[in-house]
C-alpha cells in the first residue's frame, strides 16, 4: 500500500497541542484517504492508527475493487499495522475513522485491543460504537475502548452524502 505523505503536527510554540487538535489533525488525514477511496469509486471512509504520535497503520475501504466484504477501512488499516509492527495486538493505539465503526470492525478493534477509537460520522443504521450497537464498551469483552465521536463529522458527513447522491 502507497503510504499517505503525513507532514509533521503543526508547531504551537512552546505549548503542546491540546488532544482536540491532535484528533482533528489525525481525523483529517483518515479524510485524505476516504477521498482516495471515493477517486477509485468506494463509499469514502478512511481509517488511520496512532501510536506515540505516528501512523503505524492506515487503510481506506476497498470493498468493490477487492470484491471482499471484509475490506472496510478499519480493517485494512489494522492489517497494515498488524504488518508494520509484527502483532495483531495494538494497546494504546487510537484508531481515527471517518464513519463509526460497524460491528465487524468494531470487534477486530476489542481483539486487537485498540485503546481508543475516534469516529467522525455517526452511522445512524449500523454503528456500532454506541448509536446502534455499543460493541466497543460492552462489559461482556474483557477488552473496552475510550470512544469518541464527531470529530471533523460536518466534513465527513458532506464527503458521504455526496458520494450517495451522486450514485443516485
Amino acid at each position: 500500500m502507497n503510504r499517505v505523505p503525513v507532514p509533521p503536527l503543526p508547531a504551537t510554540g512552546t505549548l503542546p497541542l491540546s488532544n482536540d487538535e491532535r484528533d482533528r489533525y489525525w481525523m483529517a488525514q483518515a479524510l485524505e484517504l476516504a477521498r482516495r477511496a471515493e477517486q477509485d469509486g468506494e463509499v469514502p471512509v478512511g481509517a488511520v492508527i496512532v501510536l506515540d504520535g505516528a501512523i503505524i497503520g492506515e487503510g481506506r475501504n476497498r470493498m468493490i475493487g477487492a470484491n471482499d466484504a471484509s475490506a472496510h477501512a478499519e480493517i485494512d488499516a489494522l492489517r497494515d499495522a498488524g504488518r508494520r509492527v509484527r502483532n495483531y495486538r495494538l494497546p494504546g493505539a487510537a484508531l481515527y475513522v471517518t464513519l463509526e465503526p460497524c460491528v465487524m470492525c468494531a470487534g477486530a478493534m476489542v481483539h486487537a485491543r485498540i485503546g481508543r477509537v475516534v469516529y467522525a460520522a455517526t452511522d445512524p443504521k449500523t454503528g456500532a460504537a454506541g448509536s446502534v450497537f455499543d460493541v466497543l464498551q460492552s462489559e461482556r469483552h474483557n477488552h473496552r475502548l475510550v470512544v469518541q465521536g464527531g470529530v471533523l463529522a460536518a466534513e465527513a458527513g458532506a464527503l458521504l452524502s455526496s458520494f450517495f447522491c451522486n450514485r443516485r
